[in-house]
Parts: structure tokens; C-alpha cells; sequence
């Protein structure tokens, strides 16, 4: 006895236009959703109600003289760093591209060395350059020195610090821009070539453009990492961020409240280094991207607009 198989009749484009649409349910995403809700609010509460965090003392020195000062030495070491460290990295770049073996090599150790030594030894040492130097000359090579002056009038904690942390940043910096310039792809700079477009403007018209879209993540993270590592100096007697809260809460005894003080500057001053960053490679994306997606700002405002329009639809 065989069974026999009717078949249906294949539905109507407007039979199918008819269908209920049911979306699909995710009861585990919700139950997980509360849980993470339920552990953040668990968190803010502990924040809010216990009195170890000793919020009156926070509120007292957050914005007290000494921290914003002890803020704007922080600012003052990562600009520094950061220019002095990216200009140097991007000339160790080049050599390490160039066709020198000599240069290529040269470039090598210098990454090689300044990537090997932890920072705070770098730091350490410059600060007492002048113990192994007393001063430095210009003049014949192996000669007579025509103009000399003592490195203790040349480097103090702060020069000492800055040179640190510039050296440290250019190895990392180099290998970052390195690894920017050889992501272009080689036929566009051949084809430049060929059409008598100069080494200087393929440089700066092609290859940069290019290069930045992968330069700018990996620059951004080093950025905040020195932001964030300029701390160390706090071996060297700088008044910068931590070194202030240390003093600070060595007087008074208040440890948590100060080191929170020094916690919510640093994400403050990260985000806002974030946002940049984002800006930055928003705007280099636009030959990659013809149509960006739009900004939070943008889709803030983009739904904002949408609420009256909601309102009067359900009226």
C-alpha cells in the first residue's frame, strides 16, 4: 500500500505579502541582558553607598590646583613625547625602507635596542646622564672639540624625561609607519612612476593617504599608552599625575579617594584622545568610504528628529 503525496500549490505573491511576520526570539540574549544590568547596578551602589571610597575627599582634591597643574605636566610629557617620538619614528621608517643596507641596519638596532630596554630604565638612565657624561662637544672626529657645554646644564628631570620618552615612542612608532607604507600596494606607486609623478609627491599624494588608514589604530593605542605611561615617571621626581596623588595621599593618608581622583582624570583625558583618534580616521577613510556611517552625534540627532514624527504618527 503506497501513500501518495499531493503537492501544494505554489502561494501568490499577494497570498505571501499576507503572511504574519514573527520575529525570532531570544530568550537567553534577554535573561543574560538582566543579569549584566543587575551586576552593573549592584556595582554603582557599592560605589554610591560605601564609605571606603571616601567621595568628600575625592570631591575636595579633584579639581584642586595642584592636580590640574600636576594634569597639564601629564598633557605637557605626552605632547611632547608624541611629536618628538613620531617625527624620529617616521625617519627610522625610512631608513628601514631604504635600500641602504647600512641605513637598514642602522634603523634595526635602534628599534631592536630601544624595544629591548624596559622604559623606566631608559628613563632612569638619561636622568643620570651626567654621572657617565660630563659634557658634551662638537668639533673634529676624534679631535680637537671646537664647541662644548656640561650635560648638567643641558638635561634636567623634565628634558630627561621628554628624551625618554620621545627615544622609547620613535621605536614603536617606526615599526607602525613602517607597516603603514608597505600596505600600499606597490603597482599604484609604479604606475605613479610611469606617469613622471615625482618621489616627493607619490610620497605625500599617494603612499600617506593610504598608509594613514593603517597607521592611525596602531598610532592611536600608542598615543594613549604613553599618555598613560608617562606615570612612570614618577621615579624621576616630576609633578605629573600620579606622582601628585602619591604625595598627596602620603600627607593625608587617604589612599582610595586620591587614586580615583588620578583614575578619572586618565579616562577623562583618555576619551577624549579616543574621539580624536576616531575623528582622525573617520577623515582618512573618505577615499575608502565615499558614504561614512554616520557619527553618534549624528544618530543621536537622526533620532531625536524621529520622536515628534513617532508622536504624531500615533496620534
Amino acid at each position: 500500500m503506497t501513500a501518495t503525496v499531493t503537492e501544494r500549490p505554489p502561494l501568490a505573491e499577494d497570498d505571501l505579502a499576507d503572511l504574519p511576520v514573527v520575529p525570532a526570539r531570544h530568550p537567553w540574549r534577554l535573561v543574560a541582558g538582566v543579569l549584566a544590568l543587575v551586576v552593573v547596578a549592584q556595582f554603582l551602589h557599592g560605589l554610591a553607598t560605601n564609605p571606603g571610597w571616601d567621595w568628600a575627599t575625592f570631591r575636595a582634591f579633584v579639581t584642586a590646583d595642584t592636580i590640574l597643574r600636576s594634569v597639564g605636566v601629564t598633557l605637557q610629557l605626552t605632547l611632547y613625547g608624541t611629536v618628538l617620538g613620531f617625527a624620529l619614528g617616521a625617519v627610522v621608517a625610512l631608513l628601514r625602507l631604504s635600500p641602504s643596507r647600512i641605513l637598514q641596519t642602522i634603523a634595526w638596532a635602534y628599534v631592536w635596542a630601544f624595544r629591548s630596554i624596559p622604559l623606566i630604565v631608559q628613563l632612569v638612565f638619561w636622568f643620570n646622564l651626567s654621572y657617565l657624561y660630563k659634557e658634551f662637544g662638537f668639533g673634529i672626529p676624534f679631535g680637537p672639540t671646537v664647541v662644548s657645554f656640561e650635560t648638567m646644564d643641558l638635561l634636567g628631570a623634565l628634558g630627561a624625561a621628554v628624551l625618554g620618552l620621545a627615544l622609547h615612542q620613535a621605536a614603536y612608532a617606526a615599526e607602525i609607519i613602517r607597516a603603514g607604507v608597505i600596505s600600499v600596494e606597490a603597482g599604484q606607486l609604479e604606475a605613479a612612476a610611469a606617469l613622471g609623478i615625482p618621489r616627493a609627491r607619490q610620497l605625500r599624494r599617494i603612499v600617506l593617504p593610504q598608509a594613514m588608514r593603517a597607521i592611525l589604530p596602531n598610532a592611536g593605542n600608542e598615543v594613549i599608552s604613553l599618555f598613560k605611561g608617562s606615570s612612570i615617571v614618577y621615579v624621576m621626581a616630576i609633578g605629573e599625575l600620579f606622582y601628585q596623588v602619591q604625595v598627596v595621599y602620603g600627607r593625608t593618608g587617604r589612599v582610595v579617594p586620591l587614586l580615583m581622583v588620578a583614575t578619572v582624570w586618565y579616562v577623562v583625558l583618555t576619551t577624549l584622545l579616543s574621539i580624536g583618534q576616531y575623528y582622525l580616521e573617520r577623515h582618512f577613510a573618505r577615499g575608502a568610504d565615499r558614504t561614512p556611517p554616520p557619527t553618534p552625534w549624528q544618530q543621536l540627532r537622526s533620532r531625536l528628529r524621529q520622536i515628534p514624527v513617532a508622536a504624531g504618527g500615533r496620534t
